[in-house]
């Protein structure tokens, strides 16, 4: 009795070109940076970030973005788009930290590390 390896690939979650640096909405029009580096000023309908403007016009980073829109309560930004029913900013940005460090690991799971108090 031979065993038959699987067909199934596994594939690790990988995030989108357009998927947002900042909160990790996936649904943007187009990447926010191209290949050269030069920025698609859209503004995310989610945090409300410009690429383009916001971090190199104001000098914001990302990360100084992401804890403003989330000290302020993680709202939709878009006043003429709605938010995708079920949207949860917070299994969002989850998942782009999962995917972060997947790819850090290269599909790995991270070591562990108990600390006895």
């Amino acid at each position: 009795m031979s065993r038959k390896k699987s067909s199934k690939k596994t594939t690790a979650m990988k995030l989108s070109e357009n998927t947002c640096p900042v909160c990790g909405f996936d649904k943007l029009a187009e990447p926010p940076r191209n290949k050269t580096g030069g920025a698609s000023f859209e503004i995310c309908t989610c945090c409300g970030f410009q690429f383009g403007v916001t971090d190199d016009d104001k000098g914001l980073s990302y990360n100084d973005y992401r804890e403003q829109w989330i000290a302020q309560g993680m709202p939709w930004s878009s006043q003429s788009k709605k938010a995708p029913k079920g949207w949860d900013p917070q299994a969002q940005l989850g998942s782009m930290a999962l995917r972060a460090t997947l790819k850090r690991v290269k599909g790995r799971p991270p070591r562990m590390s108990l600390q006895m108090a």
